[in-house]
């Protein structure tokens, strides 16, 4: 599949996943959500920022002054105008490197997946009602085990459990 990630790296962390990682995890969302077919050549944005470029776009834009793991921005295209463009996702390093030390996960597991997350959204996937949120997450687990990564929802029962 031919996907063209524009990857914006707005600060520094020895921690962040490669590019060619990224540009998998994105393809193992879409090809899950049965949308790998269906689009020519898909096209995102992927910026990688700070706590506090992120809590400011996730102030404005959801009312909600704090930092968050991922942010994303379906692209909205007037429609005579059609093109494979996804939309853009907003990744704080800082956040998803705590994560995934407080929930004793693999950090590029981690990683993946809120870079899927973030791709499942942009496909109009939610998670706020109990039926959305089931599908989103089985479509989460299967592009994850794509990818040899283990299911994060179970980890995330058992170390609540072991706490």
């Amino acid at each position: 599949m031919n996907i063209s990630v524009d990857l914006q790296i707005a600060v520094e962390d020895e921690d962040q996943p490669p590019p060619e990682h990224i540009q998998q995890w994105v393809a193992a969302a879409l090809t899950q959500a049965q949308q790998a077919d269906s689009l020519t050549a898909p096209e995102l944005t992927i910026r990688i920022v700070d706590e506090a470029e992120i809590t400011a776009l996730n102030r404005d834009y959801r009312n909600k002054d704090q930092a968050t793991n991922v942010l994303s921005f379906p692209a909205d295209l007037p429609d005579p105008i059609d093109l494979p463009l996804l939309g853009d996702l907003v990744v704080c390093a800082a956040v998803v490197k705590r994560e995934a030390e407080q929930q004793h996960k693999n950090l590029n597991d981690h990683w993946a997946h809120m870079v899927i997350h973030g791709t499942l959204h942009l496909l109009g996937y939610d998670h706020i009602e109990d039926e959305e949120a089931e599908i989103m997450e089985g479509l989460e687990i299967d592009a994850l085990a794509t990818l040899q990564i283990a299911n994060p929802y179970i980890l995330e029962i058992n170390n609540a459990v072991n706490l």
